[in-house]
């Protein structure tokens, strides 16, 4: 069923969200990190920036992959007049938890899947589809000390925004108001199992 799968993507929490459908690494799907430049365009808005990425990263993957069926995926969170990154410190992630604090965000999650014509002689038979789900946030009102044993505790240093979502990060919202709830966690897997559908791929196939 799922062979033809590429994951454009290194995030082990992708794989991981892959792996709750079922899939297995190596058995049904393939992991492979694509070679884009993640740097934002100028004036680029959160959603524009999910939305680019997640397509180039699946095209760029499935260029040297004609035929398979790529997934790829970005993230891109937006809290005021800040976009928030993956922080990469301890100090940069006290600092991004504590302008949050108190305020609303939201988390576009781009999902592009891809498949390039076999023939490879141009991209006009190639396929694609491309959607963004948005997540809003709306953080709790943090003490500097709340933020600063969470950060000890999750250690969410290459989460974008400073959180996992998956983990103890979900004590730090009031609220959180998505049509997918798994978006937040790097792949929109709703919306994922239907796409796949259209290139026929079914997570839940029909009965013999």
């Amino acid at each position: 069923m799922s062979s033809q799968i590429i994951l454009g993507s290194s995030s082990k929490y992708r794989a991981q969200a892959l792996r709750t459908l079922g899939l297995e690494l190596d058995r049904d799907f393939n992991q492979r990190s694509p070679n884009v430049d993640e740097t934002p365009k100028p004036m680029e808005s959160a959603q524009a920036i999910a939305s680019r990425l997640a397509l180039a990263k699946a095209k760029e993957i499935a260029l040297n992959n004609p035929g398979k069926v790529i997934i790829g995926s970005d993230q891109t969170g937006v809290c005021g007049d800040r976009i928030l990154e993956k922080p990469g410190t301890v100090e940069a992630a006290i600092e991004s938890l504590t302008y949050c604090s108190g305020k609303t965000a939201v988390f576009y999650t781009g999902l592009a899947i891809y498949q390039s014509s076999v023939q490879q002689q141009n991209s006009e038979g190639d396929k694609y589809t491309l959607d963004v789900e948005a997540t809003h946030l709306q953080f709790r009102t943090l003490t500097a000390a709340q933020i600063t044993k969470y950060v000890e505790l999750d250690k969410p240093l290459d989460c974008a925004g400073a959180f996992k979502a998956e983990g103890l990060g979900i004590a730090l919202f009031e609220s959180i108001k998505a049509d997918d709830p798994s978006a937040l966690i790097g792949l929109p897997l709703i919306r994922l199992v239907s796409r796949l559908q259209e290139f026929g791929i079914n997570i839940l196939p029909h009965s013999r």
